[in-house]
């Protein structure tokens, strides 16, 4: 594959994760990667600025997509409604290439102090990005912040029930994280 074909991105993530998955962080270096996705080196550095960045791939994409999919919920929706509208949003940007390599990502994260560290990193950015949204649309803080980390334990649960189902199954993301949102209003109920 030449390195200018399309799909170079997508294809130095898989390799990434792959490599990750069967060398380990550590010892997985930004040539081998890019040798596996079939680019160069300088291709790699134009899509991302580090090895560990590799696996927030999309990070921005999601945190525009969760932004407006709260901005876009009718006026009337409350916090945890506008949640769900940014959450399905933003579960139309993850396909059927995030369902295949869910289970060598999170391998390698938890392989990894460092890939941990930056995972945590992305569900802050995350819930940042959801409670600002909030927080537009004059939701207070506190229940802006609260909704956005609801938001993000909905999201991180919903994908694991999803990438850990049916490989050839064609549902969605959304239902399982609409489903993960709704138990966890429920259960949040549970601690008065």
């Amino acid at each position: 594959m030449g390195r200018w074909e399309p799909g170079a991105r997508d294809r130095l993530v898989v390799a990434a994760v792959d490599l990750f998955t069967e060398q380990g962080y550590d010892a997985t270096t930004v040539a081998q990667i890019a040798e596996r996705a079939g680019v160069t080196k300088s291709t790699f550095f134009r899509h991302f600025p580090d090895k560990r960045e590799v696996l927030v791939a999309g990070q921005e994409t999601l945190s525009r997509l969760l932004a407006e999919g709260i901005a876009d919920a009718p006026g009337a929706a409350g916090p945890l409604e506008a949640v769900a509208a940014g959450l399905v949003r933003a579960s139309t940007a993850l396909g059927p290439m995030s369902r295949e390599i869910a289970p060598r990502l999170k391998a390698a994260i938890a392989a990894s102090a460092e890939l941990q560290e930056r995972d945590a990193l992305k569900s802050i950015g995350l819930a940042a990005a959801m409670t600002a949204a909030l927080i537009d649309r004059g939701v207070p803080d506190p229940v802006a912040a609260l909704a956005g980390e609801l938001g993000v334990l909905a999201f991180k649960r919903g994908y694991a029930e999803w990438s850990e189902g049916d490989r050839d199954a064609t549902d969605g993301l959304a239902g399982y994280i609409l489903a993960a949102l709704e138990e966890l209003r429920v259960a949040s109920a549970a601690l008065r």
